[in-house]
């Protein structure tokens, strides 16, 4: 484990001269609240190695290391989105092994699943809902997160073959920077709608009140605990204490019985606070009207989809890679508008929207 700066200083010219570099992180969002990155898993010709993030090191040196190279992930989504949020680090070019697999149709891209096909090798997955936070970590915890990379450079190796193979390579390319760039992105907090929990739709406005107030207080409670959300008060009980409340009938019933008296008056203290907002300052009830399409949008939507369907079948792949049921009421409604947002290689698949306006 590299978890000291002289260690990790060490381990610099490794990765420096690297020929490929294959990564992985663990968090440990079902133990801690906010996650966390626990663990930086990092394979070389040289070897796999485990950089602890959670020791007291500056881990930059490695972080620029690391972005002269391109990075063989599977399912690169989260670990970007950790090591953007945790340690603004975002790499220049990336080689993502689910990515890819989706790409020439794997229906089964899960990590274990195609290291079994492609390389014949079974991982065991038994630590997957581990605690990262722990330290040390145990020995079947260790094996799994070095598997996690060891297998990445020759699967990623079979995958581009069978993808120049079947010139499907400058897709792969496309998705993978378009992946970079959206998980670079900020991300957007909308203060009137981070609230709004699953439920929450059928509620009122004065319940909705209620709930507004009960989310923040869970998100303190969750911090001061350092416990995911659901460990303090779950969703469903959340909308039920809303509507009670705000129904005027007593919610001692709906409080689990194990929670401690110190956050069973902080709650109640809460729900007084929520009681005491007047209607004026309720929150609006959020409507979804979807739009009917023209008659001419939705035969245009069943031209596109007749398109898209016709190339995913050729080319055995998931039509939602090619264009979303939603991308292509987009389309529908304005082919120029619409039509920049897709990647290069969605366009031309779906290029013959000349037939349909």
């Amino acid at each position: 484990m590299i978890d000291t700066q002289e260690k990790l200083f060490e381990f610099l010219p490794v990765v420096k001269s690297a020929a490929w570099i294959a990564i992985d992180t663990e968090a440990d969002s079902l133990h801690a609240y906010p996650e966390k990155v626990c663990l930086i898993q990092i394979s070389t010709v040289a070897g796999d190695r485990l950089v602890d993030p959670l020791a007291d090191i500056n881990l930059d040196p490695l972080l620029d290391a690391l972005d002269a190279h391109e990075l063989i992930f599977h399912a690169a989504d989260y670990d970007l989105r950790l090591l953007r949020k945790h340690h603004e680090f975002t790499p220049s070019a990336i080689f993502d092994t689910m990515l890819a697999a989706r790409l020439l149709g794997e229906r089964q891209f899960g990590l274990s699943n195609l290291v079994e096909k492609f390389l014949g090798v079974k991982l065991d997955k038994g630590s997957q809902k581990a605690d990262w936070a722990r330290r040390p970590l145990t020995e079947k915890m260790e094996i799994y997160a070095r598997n996690d990379t060891h297998h990445l450079k020759p699967l990623a190796d079979k995958l581009k073959a069978e993808l120049v193979a079947k010139n499907r390579l400058a897709w792969h390319q496309e998705s993978c920077a378009r992946l970079i760039a959206d998980c670079s992105k900020p991300p957007r907090v909308d203060e009137d709608s981070i609230w709004r929990i699953k439920g929450s739709t059928f509620l009122e406005r004065g319940a909705l009140a209620v709930l507004r107030e009960l989310w923040h207080w869970r998100e303190r409670e969750a911090i001061a605990a350092n416990r995911p959300p659901f460990f303090v008060l779950a969703h469903e009980t959340m909308i039920a204490i809303a509507v009670a409340v705000s129904e005027h009938k007593p919610i001692e019933q709906l409080i689990p019985t194990r929670m401690h008296p110190r956050r069973k008056e902080s709650l109640s203290e809460t729900v007084r606070v929520a009681q005491a907002v007047p209607p004026e300052k309720f929150p609006q009830v959020i409507r979804h009207v979807s739009q009917r399409p023209s008659e001419a949008e939705f035969r245009r939507f069943r031209e596109i989809e007749k398109i898209r369907d016709k190339n995913a079948h050729e080319l055995a792949i998931d039509p939602t890679l090619i264009a979303s049921k939603a991308t292509m009421g987009d389309l529908a409604r304005d082919w120029e508008k619409f039509s920049p947002d897709l990647m290069n290689w969605q366009r031309d698949l779906l290029q013959a929207k000349s037939a349909v306006g």
